[in-house]
């Protein structure tokens, strides 16, 4: 594909074009020429797209999301979340190995690749680290390693004997396998629906201390460094839990870690409507634990933001919020939510920096760049349209999102991937 795009405004910190008003020209999947729009340099070109003022970053990464398949193919499939991630500006997805049967062998991980050639988005398969998510016995990661598996993880099960997340983070060591933990000591936070504050008490339901994240958090810093190994802690969610990460850094310890989407732009006191889209794991907690994460963002201590998309379907959310599953689905609006909530410190670099850079360096991918030369794998869009999201233009299997039917802003435009431009309506 020969495709120019003008009219964008470049939107990318490592790119000498950064805050630029420029035209692409993108030949055969990379990126040929930038030259400013005021010269008109191209001409004869065949394929143009006019981004009228858009901005263009490097394709954005989610790296955490529930894609279902196989085996709960009526909730999600790979198809329809690589078309939510499409309109919600994501190149690639890493996708959870919390399927049925688990992703846990390297004849999984190379099935969701062959699955995903085809689509518009990238998907990159974590392997399970224990068996069947039993969170004891250890997978053969090193066999889904050299299958392709970014990461291991068990998913939103925590791995709560200290002697297997050692063992993994060690055997992990020896060809760079990062380990990713959802921290939650069950021991403490079992049974618990919502936050542990004042409106739990409240709604008279059992809550969820901060406690419950943090001492796990504590325990895979202190194994971080004995083994000498990184670790990613996933979807922060409490004040305590980002100021202990943040002490861990300044330390030197090869700590990274990612918030939810949810945990950003909603809290607790918005269940009290007891809309069952605001049950999730982590819970949604209290404004000061949403400020604080909001600072760790800014201040670098937080490196992704990842958008949890967690579908489920109407018979396990349309039930009484005792009873319903945890989960928000969450790629196609990510962005727009972001956009209306973010504070102003909160800059379109540092979005790209969380929602592009950071993830893959994280899970060490090849890092993405608006330059000559480079891949042309991008996300065109704007923080200011305003657009109606409603449950014919959702392009997920499943509708759990509290904003179904809703006006919001911040809008994607296009992706550019695989060599094809992928426009939204």
């Amino acid at each position: 594909m020969r495709l120019l795009v003008t009219n964008t405004t470049i939107c990318d910190p490592q790119s000498s074009f950064n805050g630029k008003k420029c035209d692409l020209l993108i030949n055969n999947g990379i990126i040929e020429d930038i030259q400013p729009s005021s010269k008109n340099f191209f001409s004869n070109i065949p394929k143009v797209y006019d981004a009228k003022g858009a901005s263009i970053s490097p394709g954005w990464m989610d790296m955490r999301a529930a894609l279902r398949e196989p085996g709960y193919e009526y909730k999600e499939n790979l198809e329809s979340a690589a078309d939510a991630a499409q309109a919600g500006g994501f190149t690639s997805i890493a996708c959870l190995p919390n399927t049925n049967p688990p992703l846990q062998t390297n004849a999984d991980i190379e099935f969701i690749y062959r699955k995903a050639e085809k689509l518009a988005v990238n998907i990159y398969p974590y392997g399970a680290i224990t068996k069947n998510l039993n969170g004891e016995d250890l997978n053969e990661i090193y066999d889904m390693h050299n299958a392709g598996a970014v990461g291991f993880t068990d998913g939103n099960k925590s791995i709560a004997h200290a002697g297997v997340m050692l063992r993994a983070m060690m055997y992990g060591n020896i060809f760079g396998g990062l380990m990713l933990n959802h921290c939650e000591d069950k021991n403490i936070s079992a049974g618990g629906r919502m936050h542990e504050g004042v409106m739990s008490t409240s709604l008279g339901l059992k809550g969820i201390t901060p406690i419950a994240e943090e001492l796990m958090i504590t325990r895979d810093i202190e194994l971080a460094k004995y083994a000498e190994s990184p670790i990613h802690i996933s979807h922060v969610s409490s004040k305590g839990s980002v100021e202990l990460i943040r002490k861990a850094k300044k330390q030197g310890v090869a700590v990274t870690c990612d918030v939810a989407v949810a945990n950003l732009c909603f809290i607790d006191e918005d269940l009290k409507s007891f809309d069952t889209n605001f049950k999730l794991t982590p819970p949604l907690r209290s404004k000061n634990d949403q400020k604080a994460l909001w600072e760790g963002l800014i201040d670098g201590t937080i490196d992704c933001i990842v958008t949890d998309h967690h579908p489920e379907d109407s018979e396990h959310k349309d039930v009484e919020f005792e009873y319903a599953s945890n989960g928000m689905i969450q790629l196609q609006t990510a962005f727009s939510l972001i956009s209306m909530k973010a504070p102003k410190t909160f800059t379109s670099d540092m979005l790209v920096k969380v929602l592009s850079i950071n993830p893959r360096k994280t899970l060490k991918l090849e890092n993405i760049s608006i330059s000559k030369g480079s891949k042309a794998e991008l996300t065109i869009f704007d923080q200011n349209i305003k657009w109606n999201y409603d449950s014919k233009n959702n392009q997920s299997r499943s509708k759990n999102s509290p904003v179904l039917n809703t006006e919001l802003i911040g809008k994607v435009m296009a992706i550019i991937n695989k060599d094809q431009l992928f426009k939204n309506a």
